[in-house]
């Protein structure tokens, strides 16, 4: 359980995520991730990392039940915690391949998002239900993904799009059997770490530096207003809810 590192193959290093039952995870493993990202693409001969997940889902966001319990503390701590994740995947110096298997919710479309590549499982949804769990965020990844006006229908009716879906849209590599999907991942990491490790850390520079967005300060507005939701007490008043099947 937790955060692990892993060296794959020559050049490519595989950061796997398990926090049983959903892989909702804790501000301590977001921080533990950003980590665990940051130190891989820091490793010289690291060429490709690849984001991979235990269990029947890639990632379901924050863990709402810590929020629930801690309050004001713990939604400040998961905003600053899963917005370093997320810097940590968008600024990792090599490219980062994610490799999806069924859900990828809220958080976990905050690092897909800022990934250089996905690989996904045929079972593999993709959405941001943060209007049902009392906050908001991660558009500014959605919109990475699909194009504007299905993002906004998205994000407004707290849908999923499938991997079929996005592969469409052109932003999943790949759509493969569940079974191969950690086969899949490391085969694109495996041609991309072929290339000089030198020049793809340049090329990743010359990406981000040409992004349309600035991806962390778009997050970091959208934050603010999970923060107001909060003061406001609307936040508390939709989690509330979370888990007992209610609709507000």
């Amino acid at each position: 359980m937790g955060v692990s590192t892993s060296c794959a193959e020559k050049g490519v290093r595989v950061v796997t995520v398990d926090f049983p039952p959903v892989n909702a995870l804790p501000v301590a493993g977001w921080s533990a991730l950003a980590d665990a990202v940051r130190a891989a693409g820091r490793d010289p001969e690291a060429r490709c990392v690849v984001l991979a997940a235990e269990g029947r889902g890639f990632n379901a966001g924050v863990d709402i039940k810590e929020i629930q319990r801690d309050g004001d503390g713990a939604l400040i701590g998961a905003n600053h915690a899963c917005a370093e994740a997320f810097g940590a995947v968008y600024d990792c110096a090599v490219p980062v391949v994610a490799a999806v298997q069924g859900f990828c919710l809220g958080g976990g479309i905050g690092l897909v998002g800022n990934a250089d590549a996905i690989v996904a499982s045929e079972d593999a949804v993709f959405g941001v239900p943060e209007l049902d769990r009392g906050a908001l965020g991660a558009a500014t990844h959605l919109a990475r993904l699909v194009p504007q006006h299905l993002m906004r229908a998205l994000y407004y009716t707290a849908r999923t799009a499938t991997a079929a879906d996005l592969h469409a849209h052109g932003s999943v590599w790949r759509v493969v059997p569940r079974e191969g999907l950690r086969t899949a991942a490391l085969g694109l990491a495996r041609e991309i770490a072929a290339k000089d490790g030198q020049l793809l850390r340049l090329a990743k520079s010359a990406l981000n530096g040409i992004d349309p967005v600035d991806v962390r300060r778009s997050y970091r507005f959208e934050q603010g207003f999970t923060f107001e939701a909060g003061l406001g007490g609307v936040g508390a008043r939709v989690r509330a809810g979370f888990g007992e099947g209610e609709r507000r």
